[in-house]
């Protein structure tokens, strides 16, 4: 009980990779302590140097050292010296050829910021303990410069004979959320310690930087986000199988329907013919059977011309 896991170690394989890629068989433990070593020796050289982390990569007799800092000038050098130097001494011990390679952090592409980064706020804080500042002054500021520069939460504690006092303490300061349980939520831990002439002093800091969210839960949240668009809208097809929240489902279903007004087209008007004017008396309609009897049709008449060629017509 109260033990602590490291944060990296009990992720690792989950969302975070292993910082030395190799494989070996029977040599495992001649370049594990190889591994060990090229660390701590360019920790022990660049101390100054604001190193973050430091991956290892073999292939074959080759050697990948890749240094993530965020003051890239000192590990450099003038014209590259001090990168030269640090390559012939690991290609003395590993008795391999080397190749140093050195990430910029203050580089858009980095993936972590220097002021969010565990270790390096650990280091922030373990200089000014040994340069004689309040160490609650110096967590406070660590944690209130992460947390302006977008971390989501952030722990810093300290371990020792804090202020000089004759027993050590352990006191601690945190700001947001630091779900150490949740395996998908990112946390960076970083460690630092600071020699001061009453005695060395620990600190560990730990950043939260979100949820490392799988693709497949992604997508499914993109699709519902577009389903509820849709149902808010009132467009589209049916998509309720899609929201998962009950809250939601309650929201669609009390929501009122709009009544739909359909208009029908005006229908042509057609004139109806008149009818004919009813008989009233029979004197009246005998009168109309005498007229029509009695009037004769009148002969048709063809006109035709005179073969003599006289011009006279003849009916």
């Amino acid at each position: 009980m109260g033990h602590k896991v490291n944060p990296y170690g009990f992720r690792l394989g989950v969302i975070y990779p292993w910082k030395s890629n190799w494989y070996a068989g029977r040599d495992y433990a001649e370049s594990l302590h190889e591994d060990i070593w090229i660390r701590k020796h360019i920790k022990r050289r660049l101390s100054r140097a604001g190193i973050s982390s430091i991956d290892i990569e073999r292939k074959g007799d080759q050697l990948w050292v890749y240094i993530r800092t965020a003051r890239p000038g000192i590990v450099i050098g003038r014209k590259g010296a001090e990168v030269d130097r640090i390559r012939k001494d690991i290609e003395r011990v590993t008795k391999k050829r080397v190749d140093v390679k050195v990430e910029d952090m203050n580089s858009a592409a980095s993936e972590s910021r220097p002021e969010t980064d565990a270790t390096l706020l650990a280091q922030g804080v373990a200089e000014q303990l040994a340069g004689r500042v309040s160490f609650r002054r110096a967590m406070r500021r660590a944690v209130q410069t992460a947390m302006r520069s977008g971390a989501l939460g952030v722990r810093v504690q300290c371990g020792g004979r804090l202020g000089g006092t004759e027993m050590s303490r352990r006191e601690w300061y945190r700001e947001g959320r630091v779900p150490l349980h949740t395996l998908r939520a990112r946390i960076d831990f970083g460690t630092a310690e600071a020699k001061t002439t009453f005695g060395q002093i620990g600190v560990k800091v730990w950043v939260y930087h979100g949820d490392e969210i799988p693709v497949a839960e992604q997508e499914t949240t993109r699709l519902r986000a577009r389903a509820l668009a849709q149902v808010s809208s009132g467009g589209g097809a049916s998509t309720g199988a899609l929201i998962t929240d009950e809250k939601d489902v309650l929201e669609t279903a009390t929501e009122p329907e709009t009544p739909v007004v359909t208009v029908e087209p005006a229908e042509p008007e057609t004139e109806t013919p008149a009818e004919p004017a009813a008989v009233d008396t029979l004197a009246e309609a005998e009168a109309v059977e005498a007229d029509a009897v009695e009037t004769p049709a009148e002969p048709e008449t063809e006109t035709t011309t005179d073969p003599s060629g006289n011009g006279e017509a003849q009916a």
